[in-house]
Protein backbone atom coordinates (compact mmCIF):
# COMPACT_ATOMS: atom_id res chain seq x y z
CA UNK A 1 0.00 0.00 0.00
CA UNK A 2 1.31 3.50 0.11
CA UNK A 3 3.97 5.05 2.31
CA UNK A 4 3.09 3.70 5.43
CA UNK A 5 0.48 0.60 5.88
CA UNK A 6 -3.03 1.06 6.49
CA UNK A 7 -5.36 -1.22 8.70
CA UNK A 8 -9.23 -1.42 9.96
CA UNK A 9 -10.90 -0.68 13.08
CA UNK A 10 -14.29 -2.31 13.55
CA UNK A 11 -16.85 -1.33 15.83
CA UNK A 12 -19.19 -3.59 14.61
CA UNK A 13 -21.86 -1.18 14.17
CA UNK A 14 -25.45 -1.74 13.87
CA UNK A 15 -27.75 0.29 11.49
CA UNK A 16 -31.13 1.45 12.16
CA UNK A 17 -33.08 -1.32 10.81
CA UNK A 18 -30.36 -3.82 10.80
CA UNK A 19 -30.98 -6.97 12.71
CA UNK A 20 -27.79 -8.33 15.00
CA UNK A 21 -27.08 -11.11 12.45
CA UNK A 22 -26.92 -8.75 9.46
CA UNK A 23 -24.26 -6.44 10.98
CA UNK A 24 -22.27 -9.53 11.95
CA UNK A 25 -22.63 -10.98 9.00
CA UNK A 26 -21.40 -7.07 7.43
CA UNK A 27 -18.07 -7.12 9.58
CA UNK A 28 -17.16 -10.73 8.21
CA UNK A 29 -17.40 -9.24 4.59
CA UNK A 30 -15.72 -6.15 5.54
CA UNK A 31 -13.18 -7.86 6.92
CA UNK A 32 -12.65 -9.85 3.88
CA UNK A 33 -12.68 -7.25 1.73
CA UNK A 34 -9.93 -5.63 3.78
CA UNK A 35 -7.80 -8.20 3.28
CA UNK A 36 -8.13 -8.34 -0.43
CA UNK A 37 -7.78 -4.67 -0.64
CA UNK A 38 -3.89 -5.35 1.31
CA UNK A 39 -5.10 -3.99 4.31
CA UNK A 40 -2.86 -4.81 7.14
CA UNK A 41 -4.66 -5.59 10.21
CA UNK A 42 -8.26 -5.78 11.29
CA UNK A 43 -8.65 -4.78 14.65
CA UNK A 44 -11.81 -4.85 16.80
CA UNK A 45 -13.03 -2.60 19.56
CA UNK A 46 -14.71 -3.03 22.87
CA UNK A 47 -17.80 -1.69 23.71
CA UNK A 48 -20.52 -2.68 26.15
CA UNK A 49 -24.22 -1.31 27.16
CA UNK A 50 -24.55 -0.07 23.27
CA UNK A 51 -27.27 -0.84 21.06
CA UNK A 52 -25.67 0.49 17.68
CA UNK A 53 -22.60 -0.94 18.62
CA UNK A 54 -21.84 -4.85 18.86
CA UNK A 55 -18.04 -5.57 19.83
CA UNK A 56 -18.44 -6.47 23.54
CA UNK A 57 -15.57 -9.18 22.95
CA UNK A 58 -13.02 -8.63 20.79
CA UNK A 59 -11.60 -12.39 21.20
CA UNK A 60 -14.80 -13.58 20.17
CA UNK A 61 -15.14 -11.49 17.07
CA UNK A 62 -11.78 -12.23 16.21
CA UNK A 63 -12.55 -15.66 16.36
CA UNK A 64 -15.95 -15.04 14.05
CA UNK A 65 -13.98 -13.30 11.37
CA UNK A 66 -10.34 -15.68 11.64
CA UNK A 67 -12.09 -18.62 9.76
CA UNK A 68 -12.95 -16.65 6.99
CA UNK A 69 -9.89 -14.72 6.15
CA UNK A 70 -6.45 -16.23 5.76
CA UNK A 71 -3.53 -13.30 5.74
CA UNK A 72 -4.87 -10.58 7.30
CA UNK A 73 -3.46 -9.84 10.74
CA UNK A 74 -6.58 -9.78 13.30
CA UNK A 75 -6.60 -8.26 16.94
CA UNK A 76 -8.07 -5.82 19.75
CA UNK A 77 -7.72 -2.34 19.95
CA UNK A 78 -8.68 -3.41 22.78
CA UNK A 79 -9.61 -5.33 25.16
CA UNK A 80 -10.01 -3.18 28.59
CA UNK A 81 -8.22 -4.33 31.53
CA UNK A 82 -10.85 -2.57 33.83
CA UNK A 83 -13.21 -5.72 33.70
CA UNK A 84 -10.67 -8.17 32.62
CA UNK A 85 -7.81 -10.88 33.99
CA UNK A 86 -4.34 -11.07 32.03
CA UNK A 87 -4.96 -14.81 32.70
CA UNK A 88 -7.73 -15.12 30.78
CA UNK A 89 -7.10 -12.90 27.90
CA UNK A 90 -3.57 -14.58 27.56
CA UNK A 91 -6.08 -17.89 27.25
CA UNK A 92 -8.68 -17.00 24.45
CA UNK A 93 -6.09 -15.34 22.41
CA UNK A 94 -4.00 -18.65 22.98
CA UNK A 95 -6.65 -20.56 22.07
CA UNK A 96 -7.07 -18.49 18.69
CA UNK A 97 -3.71 -18.72 18.32
CA UNK A 98 -4.12 -22.52 18.09
CA UNK A 99 -5.88 -22.30 15.00
CA UNK A 100 -4.44 -19.01 13.46
CA UNK A 101 -1.30 -18.78 14.80
CA UNK A 102 0.78 -15.84 13.60
CA UNK A 103 -1.57 -13.67 12.84
CA UNK A 104 -3.50 -12.03 16.28
CA UNK A 105 -2.30 -8.69 17.63
CA UNK A 106 -3.37 -8.33 21.57
CA UNK A 107 -4.19 -5.08 21.90
CA UNK A 108 -4.51 -3.76 25.55
CA UNK A 109 -6.70 -0.62 26.93
CA UNK A 110 -7.81 0.68 30.27
CA UNK A 111 -11.58 1.55 31.12
CA UNK A 112 -13.21 2.49 34.18
CA UNK A 113 -12.37 0.33 37.19
CA UNK A 114 -12.13 0.14 40.93
CA UNK A 115 -9.02 1.36 42.28
CA UNK A 116 -6.74 -1.36 44.37
CA UNK A 117 -7.60 -1.25 47.36
CA UNK A 118 -4.48 -0.31 49.15
CA UNK A 119 -1.38 0.63 47.05
CA UNK A 120 2.43 -1.23 47.42
CA UNK A 121 4.80 0.17 49.51
CA UNK A 122 7.87 1.33 47.71
CA UNK A 123 9.51 3.81 45.47
CA UNK A 124 8.28 6.20 42.31
CA UNK A 125 8.15 3.71 39.13
CA UNK A 126 9.57 3.95 36.18
CA UNK A 127 6.95 4.67 34.70
CA UNK A 128 5.82 7.24 36.92
CA UNK A 129 9.00 9.02 36.67
CA UNK A 130 8.93 9.13 33.05
CA UNK A 131 5.13 10.53 33.10
CA UNK A 132 6.53 13.47 35.62
CA UNK A 133 9.31 14.18 33.59
CA UNK A 134 6.88 14.37 30.30
CA UNK A 135 4.54 16.32 31.68
CA UNK A 136 7.40 18.75 32.95
CA UNK A 137 8.45 18.90 29.29
CA UNK A 138 4.93 20.05 28.39
CA UNK A 139 5.16 22.90 30.65
CA UNK A 140 1.24 21.71 32.01
CA UNK A 141 0.12 22.35 28.60
CA UNK A 142 -3.46 23.00 28.54
CA UNK A 143 -5.99 22.04 25.79
CA UNK A 144 -8.77 24.27 26.07
CA UNK A 145 -8.10 26.17 23.03
CA UNK A 146 -8.14 24.91 19.65
CA UNK A 147 -4.52 24.52 18.44
CA UNK A 148 -3.18 22.49 15.42
CA UNK A 149 0.77 21.34 15.27
CA UNK A 150 3.43 22.79 13.15
CA UNK A 151 2.19 21.21 10.09
CA UNK A 152 -1.31 21.88 10.38
CA UNK A 153 -3.35 18.90 11.80
CA UNK A 154 -6.18 20.18 14.58
CA UNK A 155 -5.91 19.47 18.00
CA UNK A 156 -9.20 20.74 18.96
CA UNK A 157 -10.42 22.14 22.63
CA UNK A 158 -10.39 19.05 24.90
CA UNK A 159 -13.84 18.14 25.67
CA UNK A 160 -14.55 17.75 29.46
CA UNK A 161 -16.06 14.00 29.46
CA UNK A 162 -17.15 14.57 33.24
CA UNK A 163 -19.98 16.74 32.25
CA UNK A 164 -21.06 14.40 30.32
CA UNK A 165 -21.05 11.10 32.61
CA UNK A 166 -22.53 11.10 35.73
CA UNK A 167 -20.52 9.30 38.53
CA UNK A 168 -24.00 7.56 39.26
CA UNK A 169 -23.87 6.19 35.66
CA UNK A 170 -20.17 5.00 36.09
CA UNK A 171 -20.94 3.24 39.00
CA UNK A 172 -23.90 1.39 37.40
CA UNK A 173 -21.45 0.41 34.52
CA UNK A 174 -18.87 -0.72 37.12
CA UNK A 175 -21.22 -3.06 38.74
CA UNK A 176 -22.55 -4.46 35.65
CA UNK A 177 -19.11 -5.55 34.37
CA UNK A 178 -16.53 -6.51 37.93
CA UNK A 179 -17.94 -8.35 40.83
CA UNK A 180 -18.96 -7.06 44.07
CA UNK A 181 -15.52 -5.97 45.54
CA UNK A 182 -13.27 -6.65 42.73
CA UNK A 183 -10.48 -4.23 41.11
CA UNK A 184 -8.00 -3.58 38.89
CA UNK A 185 -4.31 -4.42 39.99
CA UNK A 186 -1.94 -1.74 38.61
CA UNK A 187 -1.76 -1.27 35.02
CA UNK A 188 2.21 -1.75 34.65
CA UNK A 189 1.84 -4.98 37.41
CA UNK A 190 -1.40 -6.04 34.34
CA UNK A 191 0.88 -5.55 31.23
CA UNK A 192 3.87 -7.09 32.93
CA UNK A 193 1.41 -10.12 33.69
CA UNK A 194 0.35 -10.73 30.23
CA UNK A 195 3.78 -10.59 28.70
CA UNK A 196 5.06 -13.61 31.35
CA UNK A 197 2.29 -15.31 31.08
CA UNK A 198 3.10 -15.56 27.24
CA UNK A 199 6.36 -15.76 27.59
CA UNK A 200 6.09 -18.70 30.35
CA UNK A 201 8.30 -16.97 33.13
CA UNK A 202 5.41 -16.05 35.51
CA UNK A 203 6.09 -16.37 38.75
CA UNK A 204 3.72 -15.03 41.67
CA UNK A 205 4.62 -12.87 44.41
CA UNK A 206 4.51 -15.65 46.64
CA UNK A 207 6.99 -17.13 44.45
CA UNK A 208 4.48 -19.19 42.38
CA UNK A 209 4.78 -20.39 39.04
CA UNK A 210 1.73 -20.49 36.77
CA UNK A 211 1.56 -21.24 32.82
CA UNK A 212 -1.15 -20.15 30.60
CA UNK A 213 -2.30 -23.23 28.36
CA UNK A 214 -2.91 -22.39 26.05
CA UNK A 215 -1.44 -19.36 25.57
CA UNK A 216 2.10 -19.75 26.75
CA UNK A 217 4.61 -19.65 23.73
CA UNK A 218 1.88 -18.00 21.30
CA UNK A 219 3.10 -15.93 18.79
CA UNK A 220 1.26 -12.81 19.72
CA UNK A 221 1.80 -8.99 18.88
CA UNK A 222 1.25 -7.27 22.05
CA UNK A 223 0.06 -3.34 21.64
CA UNK A 224 -0.88 -0.64 24.30
CA UNK A 225 -3.72 1.41 23.59
CA UNK A 226 -3.53 4.95 25.16
CA UNK A 227 -5.48 8.74 24.80
CA UNK A 228 -3.30 10.84 26.83
CA UNK A 229 0.32 11.12 27.85
CA UNK A 230 -0.57 8.82 31.28
CA UNK A 231 0.22 5.72 32.05
CA UNK A 232 -1.08 3.69 28.92
CA UNK A 233 1.37 5.71 26.57
CA UNK A 234 4.58 5.19 29.12
CA UNK A 235 3.88 1.49 30.14
CA UNK A 236 4.08 0.81 26.52
CA UNK A 237 7.25 2.83 26.04
CA UNK A 238 9.57 1.60 29.31
CA UNK A 239 8.31 -1.82 28.16
CA UNK A 240 9.48 -1.89 24.41
CA UNK A 241 5.80 -2.33 23.21
CA UNK A 242 4.01 -0.95 19.92
CA UNK A 243 1.43 1.74 21.01
CA UNK A 244 -1.79 3.19 19.19
CA UNK A 245 -2.67 6.31 19.64
CA UNK A 246 -6.26 7.53 19.50
CA UNK A 247 -7.09 10.57 17.16
CA UNK A 248 -10.58 9.41 16.67
CA UNK A 249 -11.61 8.99 20.10
CA UNK A 250 -9.45 11.94 21.78
CA UNK A 251 -8.28 14.07 19.18
CA UNK A 252 -6.99 16.84 21.22
CA UNK A 253 -4.54 14.74 23.09
CA UNK A 254 -3.30 12.30 20.57
CA UNK A 255 0.39 14.20 20.68
CA UNK A 256 0.83 13.87 24.25
CA UNK A 257 0.52 10.60 23.83
CA UNK A 258 2.81 10.00 21.10
CA UNK A 259 4.81 11.89 22.71
CA UNK A 260 5.01 10.27 26.24
CA UNK A 261 5.51 7.00 24.61
CA UNK A 262 8.10 8.27 23.18
CA UNK A 263 10.01 9.80 26.30
CA UNK A 264 9.45 6.36 27.84
CA UNK A 265 10.76 4.47 25.41
CA UNK A 266 13.28 1.46 26.03
CA UNK A 267 13.97 -1.06 23.03
CA UNK A 268 13.10 -4.12 23.38
CA UNK A 269 14.01 -7.36 21.60
CA UNK A 270 10.79 -7.64 19.48
CA UNK A 271 10.48 -3.54 19.54
CA UNK A 272 13.95 -1.77 18.93
CA UNK A 273 12.57 1.47 18.31
CA UNK A 274 9.39 2.76 19.16
CA UNK A 275 6.34 2.08 17.09
CA UNK A 276 2.97 4.00 16.83
CA UNK A 277 -0.02 3.12 14.89
CA UNK A 278 -2.61 6.47 15.26
CA UNK A 279 -6.31 5.78 14.60
CA UNK A 280 -8.87 8.31 13.01
CA UNK A 281 -12.60 8.24 12.03
CA UNK A 282 -12.76 8.66 7.93
CA UNK A 283 -15.47 8.33 5.62
CA UNK A 284 -14.25 8.77 1.96
CA UNK A 285 -16.81 9.18 -1.42
CA UNK A 286 -16.21 9.45 -4.77
CA UNK A 287 -16.72 13.39 -3.71
CA UNK A 288 -16.67 15.37 -0.79
CA UNK A 289 -20.25 15.99 -0.72
CA UNK A 290 -21.15 12.42 -1.13
CA UNK A 291 -19.06 11.70 1.19
CA UNK A 292 -20.11 14.29 3.79
CA UNK A 293 -23.92 12.81 3.04
CA UNK A 294 -23.08 9.44 4.28
CA UNK A 295 -21.42 10.96 7.26
CA UNK A 296 -24.10 12.78 8.01
CA UNK A 297 -25.39 10.29 10.93
CA UNK A 298 -21.67 10.51 12.66
CA UNK A 299 -22.75 13.29 15.04
CA UNK A 300 -25.72 12.37 16.40
CA UNK A 301 -24.29 8.68 17.15
CA UNK A 302 -21.24 10.53 18.70
CA UNK A 303 -24.08 12.52 20.79
CA UNK A 304 -25.51 9.44 22.07
CA UNK A 305 -22.27 8.28 22.89
CA UNK A 306 -21.29 11.33 25.05
CA UNK A 307 -25.19 11.63 26.54
CA UNK A 308 -24.67 8.09 28.21
CA UNK A 309 -27.27 6.79 26.65
CA UNK A 310 -25.17 4.39 24.75
CA UNK A 311 -24.76 4.26 20.37
CA UNK A 312 -27.76 4.69 18.75
CA UNK A 313 -28.51 2.48 15.63
CA UNK A 314 -26.22 4.29 12.91
CA UNK A 315 -29.12 6.61 11.37
CA UNK A 316 -29.68 7.52 7.95
CA UNK A 317 -29.02 10.53 6.33
CA UNK A 318 -32.92 11.18 6.29
CA UNK A 319 -32.67 10.39 9.81
CA UNK A 320 -29.85 12.29 11.18
CA UNK A 321 -31.15 15.16 9.57
CA UNK A 322 -34.91 15.14 11.51
CA UNK A 323 -33.21 15.45 14.74
CA UNK A 324 -33.36 18.70 16.98
CA UNK A 325 -29.90 20.13 18.20
CA UNK A 326 -29.08 22.66 20.48
CA UNK A 327 -25.91 24.65 21.31
CA UNK A 328 -25.29 22.27 23.57
CA UNK A 329 -25.81 18.87 21.29
CA UNK A 330 -23.31 20.77 19.09
CA UNK A 331 -20.30 21.42 21.96
CA UNK A 332 -20.93 17.80 23.15
CA UNK A 333 -19.82 16.65 19.47
CA UNK A 334 -17.73 19.11 17.77
CA UNK A 335 -14.08 18.05 18.80
CA UNK A 336 -15.04 14.78 17.19
CA UNK A 337 -17.03 16.01 14.17
CA UNK A 338 -13.76 18.64 13.29
CA UNK A 339 -11.51 15.83 13.35
CA UNK A 340 -13.47 13.12 11.39
CA UNK A 341 -11.84 12.99 7.72
CA UNK A 342 -15.05 13.32 5.22
CA UNK A 343 -14.58 14.02 1.74
CA UNK A 344 -12.85 12.08 -1.92
CA UNK A 345 -10.22 10.07 -2.03
CA UNK A 346 -7.59 12.48 -2.43
CA UNK A 347 -9.13 15.16 0.37
CA UNK A 348 -8.82 12.22 2.80
CA UNK A 349 -5.38 11.36 2.06
CA UNK A 350 -4.02 14.34 2.43
CA UNK A 351 -4.87 14.85 5.80
CA UNK A 352 -4.23 11.33 6.24
CA UNK A 353 -0.07 12.40 5.25
CA UNK A 354 -0.81 15.14 7.58
CA UNK A 355 -1.98 13.00 10.58
CA UNK A 356 0.96 10.52 9.78
CA UNK A 357 3.85 13.37 9.79
CA UNK A 358 2.54 15.19 12.64
CA UNK A 359 2.72 11.88 14.67
CA UNK A 360 5.50 10.32 13.03
CA UNK A 361 2.97 7.30 12.79
CA UNK A 362 4.38 3.89 11.39
CA UNK A 363 0.28 2.61 10.80
CA UNK A 364 -2.70 4.31 10.18
CA UNK A 365 -5.83 2.71 11.24
CA UNK A 366 -9.16 3.80 9.70
CA UNK A 367 -12.64 3.55 11.67
CA UNK A 368 -15.37 3.93 8.82
CA UNK A 369 -19.14 4.03 10.05
CA UNK A 370 -21.84 4.70 7.68
CA UNK A 371 -25.39 3.23 7.16
CA UNK A 372 -25.15 1.27 4.38
CA UNK A 373 -22.50 -1.39 4.25
CA UNK A 374 -21.77 -1.26 0.44
CA UNK A 375 -20.74 2.62 0.95
CA UNK A 376 -18.59 1.62 4.05
CA UNK A 377 -17.00 -0.76 1.96
CA UNK A 378 -16.55 1.07 -1.11
CA UNK A 379 -15.14 3.85 1.71
CA UNK A 380 -12.06 1.44 2.44
CA UNK A 381 -11.53 0.62 -1.38
CA UNK A 382 -11.32 3.97 -2.66
CA UNK A 383 -8.93 5.05 0.33
CA UNK A 384 -6.80 1.87 0.03
CA UNK A 385 -6.18 2.71 -3.81
CA UNK A 386 -5.89 6.02 -3.25
CA UNK A 387 -3.17 5.76 -0.67
CA UNK A 388 -1.01 2.90 -2.70
CA UNK A 389 -0.15 6.00 -5.70
CA UNK A 390 0.89 8.19 -3.05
Amino acid sequence: MGPIPLSVLDLLPRSSGVDNATALRNTIDLAQQAERLGYARYWFAEHHLNPGVLGSSPAVEIALVAGSTSTIRLGSAGVQFGHRTPLATVEEFGLINALHPGRLDLGIGRSISRPEPKAAPGGESDTDSARKSYLAARGGASHDEDSHTPNGLLLPRQFDLSSAFSSSAAAHLLNLLQQPGAYAPGYDDQISTVLALLKGSYVSPEGLPAHASPGEGADVQVWILGASGGSSATVAGSKGLRFVASYHHSPSTVIDAVDAYRAAFKSSADVPEPYVAVSVDAVIAETDDEATELASGYAPWVRSIRRGDGAIPFPTSAEAAALEWTDDDRELVRDRVLTQFVGSPATVADKLEVLRDATGASEISITTITHDHAARVRSYELIAKEWANR
